[in-house]
């Protein structure tokens, strides 16, 4: 399991909004990372579930859509945080800080 810092206390909002990168920040409408807790404002934060890229690798798609655009083509046994599983994709982050997008679950391993 990756080290996922927990936020404690208060949590506010303030202030105008930071503009996101949706490539590289795990934040959807519904769903965000819970180390955006308090960066965003979602319905819901996800604790990363760790897996791997099964290794033959596996491109990472911006949409659950083998029709949209590829953000990246990962190797074998690249780490993949999962936020949201739905259907037959999930989505995350590659690593803790790389692209965002949404894999295949046929190209999922457990860690």
């Amino acid at each position: 399991m990756t080290a996922t810092t927990i936020p404690t206390g208060q949590l506010t909002l303030s202030g105008p909004a930071e503009k996101l990168d949706a490539a590289h920040w795990p934040v959807r409408g519904d769903l965000a990372h819970i180390r955006l807790a308090g960066k965003c404002f979602v319905p819901h934060y996800a604790v990363p579930m760790e897996f791997k890229v099964v290794p033959s690798g596996a491109k990472l798609f911006a949409l659950n859509s083998k029709d949209s655009e590829v953000r990246a083509t990962l190797g074998g046994n690249s780490a993949f945080n999962v936020l949201d599983m739905s259907g037959d994709w999930a989505w995350g982050q590659v690593g803790d800080d790389g692209f965002v997008g949404y894999l295949p679950l046929v190209a999922l391993a457990a860690v």
